[in-house]
């Protein structure tokens, strides 16, 4: 596959109808828990912006997106088409992420959102310089893949996020990143965070206090038929493990570029029909000479 350029043409730029249509893996168990947590904040009143280190094509970004209240702020940290400083990195970049590039980020969002979030083009070591510290109430980590960045990325987090800020981390068991799950299970052992919930590929946590949160988590999986949960005792806390295989999506941004589905279209039976009737018509109703005419010309354009 041919990576995507930097100066390709507006005409090369994905061009998205729904959310399916941008690349990425956005599983319906994390749409659903995105939507819960984002949706809980701004129930209680949660202030704090949006932070998402590492967005690829946007599909999160865009989720999230579409959660931001009047005065939020939403950041993104990515590489993009920039080098990366080491050679370990460089070569995880290649293999996980080779048609990266920042125009295309930016036409999946501008497809579902008037305005880009501020952009940071770089390693996500450096977000501390873009983002005021205990300012954010959800973060997303979903960056390099190996141990020492996403270390790095947790502990910059925890600075970032309010006291009640959640933190998401992508990957947390993947068997070909196994410096996440290292990273993520360490910051729960010996760096305070506390478990929320586990979906297939997403871990939810805060250095907040949990029980308010988890407590409301449960009463609403209680009352959903379509989520499958239980709780299991990890490091002395509570931990929601839940599926949704089968659930419904909830409700996505929608693309400027979207299929309307309300016109009305003939298929070609239809279309045959209405050809018919127009015949009958000028059989019934038109001269004789007329009729000619028209049928004649009909034959000559097929």
């Amino acid at each position: 596959m041919t990576a995507l350029t930097a100066d390709q043409s507006a005409e090369q730029l994905p061009r998205p109808t729904r959310l399916a249509d941008v690349k990425g893996w956005f599983f319906t168990a994390d749409q659903l828990m995105f939507d819960w947590f984002l949706a809980r904040q701004e129930r209680v009143g949660e202030p704090g912006d949006l932070l998402e280190l590492g967005v690829y094509m946007g599909k999160s970004a865009i989720f999230m997106g579409d959660r931001l209240r009047a005065g939020d702020r939403f950041t993104v940290c990515d590489l993009f088409d920039s080098p990366a400083e080491d050679a370990s990195n460089s070569k995880e970049m290649a293999k996980s992420y080779a048609t990266l590039t920042r125009r295309a980020f930016e036409a999946n969002y501008l497809a579902f959102h008037d305005e880009l979030p501020h952009i940071v083009q770089g390693l996500s070591s450096v977000i501390r310089a873009h983002v005021t510290d205990d300012s954010c109430r959800f973060a997303h980590i979903d960056a390099s893949h190996l141990y020492e960045h996403v270390h790095g990325d947790i502990l910059a987090v925890r600075d970032l996020l309010r006291p009640h800020g959640v933190v998401v981390l992508d990957d947390y068991r993947a068997e070909h990143c196994p410096g996440v799950a290292a990273a993520t299970w360490e910051a729960v052992i010996t760096g305070g965070l506390k478990p929320l919930c586990i979906t297939g590929t997403k871990f939810y946590g805060t250095w907040g206090d949990p029980e308010p949160v988890r407590d409301e988590l449960l009463a609403w999986l209680a009352g959903r038929d379509d989520l499958w949960h239980e709780v299991q005792q990890v490091a002395g806390q509570p931990l929601i493990r839940l599926s949704a295989k089968g659930a419904d999506e909830p409700a996505h941004p929608v693309s400027r570029y979207r299929v309307r589905r309300d016109a009305p279209q003939l298929s070609r039976g239809a279309g045959r029909q209405r050809r018919s009737a127009l015949r009958r018509v000028a059989v019934n109703v038109l001269p004789p000479v007329v009729t000619k005419v028209i049928v004649a010309a009909r034959q000559r354009g097929r």
